[in-house]
């Protein structure tokens, strides 16, 4: 399989390239058939003080290990669903479904003594009032049994393995044991054949129950890293940092190779063993959160693009910034939905041209003020984007809760850097920035410094990347003459963009379009 290369920043052909790698991957777990009725209330009941729901819609939709499935398919992947229902009306509908959305279900067991676990959502003017689940009090023996003859077959040729783990039954027993002896190493400690350049993926409600597979990702929320850790998780922005000192723990406890844990409103954190350093390595995306909706499985929209991107050869940080986009594309949706290699495109094409205009980027900070956020200002010419540039605007955004990039014009590109300077157009480098789930807002400043643009927005931080000192900086005086503060974070020398060009000509290659 051809490897996509490297990419710090995501473009709109990105998810079209994904698909056409169309790789294997095999989905092993719970499923769920969703419903969503919505209806009107005009009068309550006569027999308790309850609304009566007068229904006018009813949708069904695949959910859990199902809605996983669905979003694979739908940006491109050879999806093969192996899982366990009963022989009712729920599974003739989700069966129907799946394969409607070219799911190969040869590998779904039926079994007449189980039921299809069903949840109905009843909501009106968009809010969820009641939630009715009928699910299997005992998964029969048998069925789990039939289940795991068809895995063998399942996962042959498989470039990457999925295992939905929700805690219904589905991979107990014999699948649990099946599943362990085809992708789980040896007494030896051995990866069996079956295993190898398979990715696997556990997306458990208990993680800790799959640490012996070794997976090479695990992706708990933050509720299910809680349960890895065996302690309560603070609330709010304080999560992420405390995932952050508890990294090592995490990874030992999952047995993953890498854990990206998702924290809804928080966005993501990504963290691997970083070779010699006592500490691990971190990645963080950041949500794009909108008005609330009454949406459901943007977890599964994750899991399935961060497996589908990895098993494409995307490297981690990029397929998680990716799954990071997918996600947001169905969070602001009601139901549960799926995200479409188009409906990836158009959203990641959607952050091109979006530079503001100064009175454009007043209007906002104005309502973000209204708001009660902080905002963080920092600009710069990031011409080639690298980790060094991407590690910087996420600490940058760690400062506050608005982080504002003000990219250098061409023209002054050029006069800071020099004839052959910018590689990337303005409007170019504004779109990959904007695509940052880390940035908020882009502008762009054609004046020697952003002074003007500090004065007008007079951000509650000014931050700059480098071996400077807020003395040396024209911009502190003006920051601080309204009680603003400067901050300076770190710098990463080798990853400098004079320092990339200076290796791309040595080695005569040519930047990529």
């Amino acid at each position: 399989m051809a490897r996509l290369s490297n990419q710090e920043g995501l473009a709109d052909w990105l998810p079209g390239r994904v698909a056409e790698e169309r790789p294997v991957v095999t989905v092993v777990g719970d499923s769920i058939l969703d419903g969503w009725w919505d209806g009107t209330i005009d009068r309550f009941c006569r027999e308790a003080p309850a609304p009566v729901v007068q229904v006018q819609r009813r949708d069904f939709a695949p959910g859990g290990a199902a809605n996983t499935a669905m979003n694979l398919a739908a940006l491109g992947a050879d999806v093969r669903f192996v899982s366990l229902t009963g022989r009712d009306q729920a599974a003739k509908t989700l069966s129907e479904a799946l394969e409607a959305a070219g799911v190969d279900v040869t590998h779904m067991v039926s079994h007449p003594d189980m039921t299809t676990t069903t949840k109905f959502r009843v909501s009106s003017g968009g809010q969820v009032m009641l939630r009715l689940d009928d699910a299997a009090l005992k998964v029969p023996p048998e069925g789990l049994s039939d289940m795991a003859a068809t895995l063998s077959e399942a996962l042959r040729g498989s470039a990457a393995v999925v295992l939905c783990d929700y805690g219904a039954g589905a991979l107990e027993g014999p699948v649990r044991s099946a599943i362990l002896d085809h992708l789980g190493p040896g007494d030896d400690g051995a990866m069996p054949a079956s295993r190898q350049g398979t990715l696997v993926v556990v997306d458990a409600h208990h993680p800790g129950r799959w640490a012996a597979l070794q997976p090479d990702l695990a992706t708990p929320n933050a509720q299910e890293a809680a349960r890895l850790l065996g302690t309560d998780f603070p609330g709010g922005a304080a999560r992420c940092p405390f995932v952050e000192a508890h990294a090592d723990q995490l990874l030992r406890a999952s047995g993953a190779a890498a854990v990206v844990v998702t924290l809804d409103r928080e966005g993501t954190l990504t963290i691997r063993p970083q070779g010699t350093s006592p500490q691990p390595a971190t990645h963080r995306t950041w949500a794009r959160p909108q008005a609330e909706k009454q949406a459901s499985g943007a977890g599964d929209t994750f899991v399935a693009a961060l497996t589908l991107a990895r098993a494409a050869g995307l490297p981690l940080t990029t397929s998680v910034d990716l799954a990071q986009a997918a996600a947001d594309v169905v969070v602001h949706r009601p139901g549960t939905s799926v995200c479409t290699t188009e409906e990836l495109a158009t959203h990641l094409r959607g952050f091109a041209d979006t530079a503001l205009t100064d009175k454009e980027l007043a209007r906002h900070i104005q309502e973000h003020r209204s708001e009660g956020r902080r905002i963080v200002l920092t600009n710069g010419c990031f011409d080639v984007l690298h980790r060094g540039h991407t590690r910087y605007l996420n600490q940058a955004k760690q400062l506050g809760d608005v982080l504002v990039v003000a990219l250098n014009s061409d023209s002054s590109v050029r006069q800071l850097k020099g004839p052959d300077r910018p590689v990337n157009h303005e409007a170019d480098r504004a779109a990959v920035i904007a695509a940052l789930s880390c940035v908020d807002h882009v502008t762009i400043f054609d004046t020697p410094t952003p002074i003007p643009l500090i004065e007008l927005l007079q951000p509650d931080v000014y931050t700059k990347g480098g071996d400077y000192t807020p003395e040396m900086l024209q911009e502190t005086e003006a920051v601080e003459r309204y009680g603003g503060t400067v901050t300076i974070l770190d710098y990463v020398p080798e990853h400098s963009t004079t320092a990339v060009l200076e290796r791309i000509r040595s080695s005569g290659e040519t930047p990529q379009d």
